[in-house]
């Protein structure tokens, strides 16, 4: 039996859930309990005729063009667990197990299908649309974690969202199903969830599984029955519950205590794996206001403060939570690869494991910490909820400094 998929959990709400006209997503990413996640942007930029881009594990075609994006991504690979693009495109993945086995070669990893969908797509079809192709291209495969001992290989599943609409796609190999969403509130996790809600398609899909003999055309084409493992896909998403609780007023608010609930599962933390970073991002449906994505960079947001981010030219680039690099001496760039971990662990995740150590030996000093930092958050949330809600247009130079500066305060209260 294979290894179980890390418990990620990504949500997306939609009015009526939602408040005010907005579109709310979040995920916690789980993984490996040491892992380290870095927050990094990188500007719109545009390439030479017959460039490439050096994915995790493979070179691919560059495109002319490519969007500025903001990611939070495990330090040791290219491509980003979840992120957003400069039109208001998020995407986030989860590794999910079918009944085809992964493959274990090296190809492209969910997770560089993140970023490409991002760099490429200014919509949330058109992101669909680039990962679909790139799939069908260049398959998927290769080592989900930085494990030089065994090769831990995922299919993967993706919640694509944009100002108007959500797609959910799965995919097995370089088969895929995908539903769009416009209302309510979903949820994916680490198990295949579309069932025969189909939108679009591989345009083979329904051949290739009848080949296979796991489905003829005497009952409706259900998508998880027919990819999973026997009733891998029943219990899914303890949090979609808690996001329905709050009827119509799912917020950024909302959303940040679903993904701090550690009673529910949402918020991973167990003997192997730990919600490592987090995101959640607001998405006006009217396009005169701005996006804004909030990350808190390091594991555990129930110990986390989410951080707000707002694209602008010029944005000021962060490099404490960024993790150091080492260019091509990194063991993850050798083959074989991951023969041993450097320390890839950037100032603010370093300040967190200080503060972690607090909370666990002076209780009174680690909750007043704990309180001065959400009242930190507190005052983020209501600043932004002031660019939403106001009527001027946004000056630029207002939030070109936002989210460093609330890194910058985040370490001061640190030291």
């Amino acid at each position: 039996r294979m290894a179980a998929a890390p418990p990620s959990y990504c949500f997306v709400a939609f009015p009526p859930c939602s408040k005010d006209g907005l579109v709310v997503f979040g995920k916690n990413s789980a993984r490996p309990r040491d892992e380290v996640q870095e927050v990094v942007y990188f500007a719109a930029a545009t390439h030479d005729p017959g460039s490439k881009v050096e994915c995790t594990y493979i070179e691919i075609e560059q495109v002319p063009k490519t969007h500025a994006v903001v990611l939070s991504r495990p330090s040791w690979l290219w491509g980003a667990e979840m992120g957003a693009n400069e039109h208001g495109v998020c995407v986030a993945n989860e590794a999910v197990v079918t009944r085809e086995p992964a493959s274990e070669s090296e190809a492209l990893l969910g997770m560089d299908l993140v970023r490409l969908g991002l760099e490429r797509g200014a919509t949330a079809r058109e992101a669909l649309d680039v990962i679909v192709a790139l799939l069908e291209e260049h398959g998927q495969g290769g080592n989900y974690y930085e494990d030089g001992s065994s090769c831990h290989a995922f299919q993967s599943a993706f919640l694509i969202v944009d100002r108007n609409e959500a797609w959910i796609l799965e995919t097995s190999g370089k088969y895929w199903a995908a539903e769009k969403i416009t209302e309510g509130v979903k949820c994916i996790c680490n198990q295949l969830s579309l069932t025969t809600k189909i939108d679009a398609e591989h345009p083979e899909l329904r051949n290739y599984v009848r080949s296979q003999g796991w489905w003829n055309d005497d009952t409706d084409f259900n998508f998880s029955e027919v990819f999973s493992l026997a009733d891998d896909h029943l219990a899914c998403c303890s949090g979609r519950e808690s996001l329905e609780k709050q009827g119509g007023d799912v917020s950024a608010q909302t959303m940040i205590d679903v993904l701090r609930d550690k009673d529910s599962g949402v918020c991973v933390d167990s003997e192997s794996f730990l919600t490592t970073a987090s995101i959640v991002s607001v998405l006006p449906q009217d396009p005169s206001f701005p996006c804004v994505h909030y990350f808190t960079g390091t594991p555990d947001p129930s110990r986390s403060i989410f951080k707000p981010f707002i694209f602008v030219d010029d944005v000021k680039l962060v490099p404490k939570v960024q993790s150091p690099s080492f260019g091509d001496d990194d063991p993850a760039k050798k083959i074989p690869r991951f023969q041993e971990k450097p320390d890839r662990r950037h100032e603010l995740y370093k300040a967190h494991e200080w503060a972690r150590s607090l909370l666990e030996s002076d209780q009174d000093k680690g909750q007043k910490l704990m309180r001065i930092m959400l009242d930190l958050e507190k005052q983020g949330l209501e600043a932004m909820e002031d660019i939403l809600t106001r009527t001027e247009i946004l000056d630029p130079a207002e939030v070109v400094d936002l989210f460093y500066d609330c890194v910058d305060t985040e370490l001061k209260f640190f030291k």
